[in-house]
């Protein structure tokens, strides 16, 4: 069973058991978050739900496990010939769930 669901403004294709890396959501660790965007729900080959745009009804549940941050990106700018260059480095937040209970 899989669930195409929103989640912090992106579709996760999510199972139960998965563990994922999301942009930072507004929860504490060890605590519980429900997305009830849900888009499409597979049990097997022959259900399928598909949602027009969302499933009424139909939420995932997920564990909140840590809070931390990315790797370091280099924006690098520069205009050439004119002696102008600038590096800045950039760490995004994310936010670890996993994935605790599909419903429909």
């Amino acid at each position: 069973m899989f669930a195409v669901v929103d989640i912090a403004g992106f579709q996760e294709r999510v199972a139960e058991g998965d563990a994922l890396e999301v942009p930072l959501l507004d929860a504490e660790p060890g605590s519980t978050v429900t997305f009830d965007k849900v888009f499409l729900l597979v049990k097997s080959d022959d259900d399928v739900a598909i949602g027009a745009p969302t499933l009424a009804g139909a939420t995932v549940q997920a564990k909140v496990i840590a809070h931390g941050r990315g790797d370091t990106i280099r924006v690098f700018k520069m205009k050439r010939r004119k002696r102008y260059r600038r590096v800045h480095g950039h760490r995004q937040h994310y936010t670890e769930i996993e994935i605790t209970k599909i419903s429909a």
